[in-house]
C-alpha cells in the first residue's frame, strides 16, 4: 500500500501591491524565500516542499531558484491561487497539504510538525493555528493543513473571486464544524511577524541581524524572548494593518 505523502506547498510570486519582489529581498545576504524553505526543511513530518509560483515572466526566477535550492516547483495562474494550489498538489500526487506562504521567514518547523501531528491524529478537514477569530500565534507563523480531497472540493466549488484568489476561504466557510484550531498557551496574536510592507522588512532585518548566525536555530520562543527584551523592535511594524482575504491578492 502506498504511503501518504505530506507536502508543504509554499505560494510565491514577485508581484505584491505593498512590497514588490519581497520574496527575493535579502535577509543576511540570502533571499526571504530561501530562508522560508530552509526553515520548513527542518520539519520532520514534511516529505516534500513545493513552490507554487505563477506563469508570469517575472516569476521565472522563483521557479528556477526553487530547483537550484533542491525543492519542487510548479507554475500556474497568478490570480486563481486556489487553482494553482490544486494543480501543484495534483501534479506531485500530494495527499496532505501544508499551506505556508513565502512572506513568513520566521515560520517555525516545530509548530509545523505539531500541527501535522494534530491533523493525522484528529482527522479534521482542516487544522490551523491562524484562524482570524481565535488566533493566539503571531501573524507570520501561519500554518494550514488539509487533505487533497478537501482541496479538490474547494477547487471544484469555490465561485467567489476572493475564494479563488486565496486558498482556504471556501474551506473555512463550508467545513466550519470540522476545523481544529491549534492554540498557544499565551496569546501573541497582536505580534506581527510577516513581510508585506517596508516596515515589516525593517523588522525582519532586525530579527535576522540579531538572531541569525548562518543557521536557522532560533524559533518561536527565542524570538518572543528577544522582543520582550527589545520592545523597540516590535514597534517598527506593530501598527501595520493585516490585509483581509477579501482585499485581493
Amino acid at each position: 500500500m502506498k504511503s501518504k505523502k505530506t507536502a508543504a506547498i509554499i505560494q510565491a510570486r514577485m508581484g505584491s501591491t505593498r512590497l514588490p519582489g519581497k520574496v527575493m529581498k535579502n535577509l543576511k545576504a540570502k533571499p526571504v524565500l530561501w530562508h522560508v524553505i530552509e526553515r520548513v526543511k527542518q520539519a520532520e513530518n514534511i516529505d516534500e516542499i513545493i513552490i507554487a509560483t505563477t506563469t508570469h515572466e517575472r516569476d521565472k526566477i522563483i521557479f528556477e531558484k526553487a530547483k537550484e535550492w533542491g525543492v519542487k516547483a510548479y507554475r500556474g495562474s497568478e490570480e486563481d491561487v486556489l487553482e494553482r494550489y490544486y494543480e501543484a498538489a495534483n501534479n506531485y500526487e500530494t495527499d496532505t497539504i501544508v499551506r505556508i506562504t513565502s512572506d513568513d521567514p520566521l515560520v517555525d518547523p516545530f509548530i509545523v510538525d505539531n500541527l501535522i501531528g494534530c491533523f493525522n491524529d484528529k482527522e479534521y478537514s482542516l487544522v490551523t493555528n491562524s484562524s482570524e477569530e481565535k488566533r493566539t500565534f503571531p501573524i507570520g507563523l501561519d500554518v494550514e493543513i488539509f487533505s487533497f480531497n478537501v482541496l479538490k472540493e474547494a477547487y471544484n466549488n469555490a465561485a467567489e473571486k476572493y475564494q479563488r484568489e486565496h486558498v482556504t476561504p471556501y474551506i473555512y466557510e463550508n467545513f466550519r464544524n470540522d476545523i481544529y484550531i491549534y492554540h498557544n498557551a499565551d496569546d501573541y496574536s497582536d505580534f506581527r511577524w510577516t513581510l508585506d510592507t517596508i516596515e515589516d522588512y525593517k523588522f525582519m532585518k532586525e530579527i535576522y541581524n540579531n538572531l541569525y548566525n548562518g543557521k536557522h536555530n532560533f524559533y518561536f520562543k527565542d524570538i518572543i524572548s528577544f522582543l520582550k527584551k527589545n520592545p523597540q523592535i516590535r514597534k517598527i511594524n506593530e501598527d501595520i494593518k493585516q490585509k483581509s482575504v477579501k482585499d485581493g491578492v
